[in-house]
Formats: structure tokens, C-alpha cells, sequence
């Protein structure tokens, strides 16, 4: 048996179906401020079970994209007058050294959106070829009427995709567009923004198109398990799959993994709110075991809200473990890797090693199959 998990697209819970070999993508940042705790939960959950498929001996090729050309980025570069690639260089190093200092393994890969305008352009082409793609304006759209299965990860119907598409920037309203639904794959440039030559006119790709082009560079046509926080199934999921598959015609994904949303105050945390726990200030009041610990106490599916007393719970939690020294250090490891086996139950591999360390049990090869350092 291996990891099971909850596949968004099938809506069920399945066994990982893989090879030796384990390829992932996590959804990236884009880079123009820091990364707050729901950045830091999906990453986390990738972490974890990239853990756990090592201890069951598959070798993982995690590959965790940057963003750093889109709508976001660009504004905030020209809201402070600087150039986007110098943010995004400046930020890039501020959350990689965040990662580090959370515990997470090394990624395989972390591309940039601006090291793939080649493979974006022949993508796009490809899909023009295969009469799903059609320009307008200097831009170029995705014909979603040449995708049958179109909605078949997120599984929404018109009215809500619609709204989620004005919500996400996706503009159904754009009068050069064919069908509302229609997403951009190309567009021209404004006079202050990058721009890159291309068949079609000079400009920009699309959001969804760089994590295609990416995806496919670094991963191959299918990836074992793709995914990102719930608010990217759509359109940014939705629309990876439809424009992969039209060109590659092999299925995109085997497993859609999504992470619920962590709110502050019963809003999810947002840059464009402002309401957001920052990873840096988090690790200032504690080490990386206890706040590994907090995040983990909550389901990698569920949504939640960040309370300061999840981070005093996880440092009572890190401190009765690291008490409990009696043994050879396995207590609890069976028990911690049947919960991860079950679609990453970590609220009930806490419990077991909670349980453990109760009986005054060493659990520190439990709690490093969490990424939990129980070293002083």
C-alpha cells in the first residue's frame, strides 16, 4: 500500500499511482511581498508527503515554479519604480531563505515564468495548430468550446466559473473574446511592461500558460501529482489541464492535490486584503519544530483560521516530545505513517506521537518523518 489521497478532480480519495519515481509541481509564488502562512501551509503539505514517499523509497522530483511576470508583480514593480526582475530577485531570496528556515526539503527544480517565453510560444502555437487557439487584438485565446472536459477538475458549473473567472483577473467581458470562458494564452504588452517578440505581435503570455510550459519542461507530458492552494482550481488548474492536454493529448495530471485557505479574523489571508501572518514574524517567536507542529494540527484540506495559541500549542507539543527520551526512538513511527498514508491525516500522526511521548517514549524518528527536529 502507499499514500492515499484526495484527488480533486475524481473527488475521491485514491492511492497515488506511480513509479520509482515521483513527480510533483506545486503552484509557486509570485514574487512581490512575503510569503504569509497560507503560502507556507501548501508548501508544508507538499513537504510532508514528499517525506513520506522517500520513507516508502520512491525518489520525488518536486518542482515548485516563480511567477515573476503577471499582472501582480508588474503593478507592484511600478508602484515602487523599480524594475519587476530586480522585485523579483529581492523577494525570490527572502522566501527561499523562509522555506529553508521552515524545514522544507530543496525543491528539484524552481523555474521562472521568464526562463520559458520559448517553450510558451511553441505551446501557444501548438494549440493554435490544433484549432483550439484563435487571435484577436494582438492576442491570443483559448478556445474553451475545443475542450469537451472543460470544468472536469473543478467540477463548477457556468455561473460560478464566470464569477471566479471576473474574480481571478480572467475578464469574461473582454469583447475580443469568443465565449466569456475564453482565457488568454498571449497579450499585447502595455508601453511600461515587458515585452517579447512573438507571431502574433509583441506582448506577454497569459498567467495559466507559463504553468504549462513549465509543468511540461521540467516534468514531462503527465505528472504524478499537481496542485496548489483550493482557490487555484480555478481558472488557474482548470485551465493548465484543458490547454496541456489539447497539445500533449495525454492526460496532464493523475492526481489533483488542493490545500484549503487559512483566514486571519475570518478573511483568507490575501496580499491585496493586507491581512496576512508572515512566516519571517512567526519564526521570531518560535523555532521551525513548533511551528511546523501548529500548521500540521489542522487538516491539509480543511480550511482554517490562524490563532497566536496554535503557535503556544505547537511549543508545549515540541517541548513534551523532546522531554520524552525513554527507547530507541521509534515510538510512534507506525502509527504516524499509517495517518500520513491516509490522505495526510497530520492532526492524527500529532496524536499518536502525543500519544507516545505521554508514556515517556523517544518519539524523534516520528517526529522527523514530520520534518519535526527534536534537537535541542
Amino acid at each position: 500500500m502507499g499514500v492515499t489521497l484526495f484527488d480533486t478532480a475524481r473527488r475521491g480519495l485514491f492511492e497515488i499511482d506511480a513509479g520509482p519515481v515521483v513527480t510533483l509541481y506545486s503552484c509557486g509564488i509570485t514574487p512581490y511581498d512575503a510569503a504569509h502562512l497560507g503560502h507556507a501551509q501548501v508548501y508544508l503539505t507538499f513537504d510532508i508527503l514528499q517525506r513520506r514517499l522517500r520513507d516508502l523509497g520512491h525518489d520525488t522530483r518536486c518542482v515548485r515554479n516563480v511567477t515573476d511576470v503577471d499582472d501582480d508583480i508588474l503593478r507592484k514593480a511600478r508602484e515602487l519604480g523599480v524594475h519587476y526582475l530586480d522585485l523579483a530577485a529581492e523577494q525570490i531570496a527572502v522566501f527561499d531563505a523562509q522555506m529553508e528556515s521552515l524545514g522544507l526539503l530543496p525543491m528539484y527544480s524552481e523555474p521562472r515564468a521568464t526562463s520559458a517565453i520559448s517553450e510558451i510560444l511553441s505551446l501557444i502555437g501548438a494549440t493554435i495548430d490544433r484549432g483550439a487557439a484563435y487571435e484577436a487584438g494582438g492576442a491570443v485565446y483559448f478556445d474553451v468550446t475545443t475542450f469537451p472536459s472543460f470544468g472536469s477538475v473543478s467540477h463548477y458549473g457556468e455561473a460560478e466559473m464566470l464569477a471566479l473567472a471576473s474574480e481571478h483577473g480572467g475578464n469574461p467581458t473582454d469583447p475580443l473574446k469568443r465565449n466569456p470562458l475564453d482565457f488568454v494564452l498571449w497579450q499585447p504588452s502595455l508601453p511600461d511592461e515587458p515585452s517579447w517578440e512573438s507571431t502574433w505581435g509583441p506582448g506577454r503570455p497569459g498567467w495559466h500558460i507559463e504553468c504549462s510550459a513549465l509543468a511540461l519542461r521540467e516534468l514531462g507530458e503527465t505528472i504524478d501529482v499537481h496542485g496548489g492552494g483550493r482557490d487555484l482550481v480555478f481558472p488557474h488548474h482548470e485551465c493548465e489541464a484543458a490547454q496541456s492536454e489539447t497539445v500533449t493529448q495525454q492526460p496532464f495530471v493523475r492526481h489533483w492535490l488542493h490545500v484549503g485557505l487559512v483566514a486571519l479574523e475570518g478573511t483568507k489571508m490575501s496580499k491585496s486584503l493586507g491581512n496576512l501572518v508572515f512566516v519571517d514574524d512567526l519564526l521570531q517567536r518560535a523555532d521551525a519544530a513548533a511551528l511546523r507542529i501548529a500548521m500540521m494540527d489542522h487538516h491539509y484540506r480543511t480550511d482554517w483560521e490562524w490563532n497566536d495559541r496554535d503557535l503556544a500549542e505547537g511549543i508545549v507539543r515540541r517541548d513534551q516530545w523532546r522531554s520524552a527520551t525513554a527507547g530507541d526512538g521509534s515510538a510512534g513511527l507506525e502509527a504516524v505513517r499509517a495517518c500520513l498514508d491516509n490522505d495526510l491525516d497530520t492532526p492524527g500522526a500529532l496524536r499518536a506521537i502525543d500519544a507516545a511521548a505521554a508514556q515517556g517514549l523517544s518519539v524523534v524518528a516520528a517526529a522527523a518523518l514530520l520534518g519535526v527536529s527534536l534537537e535541542r
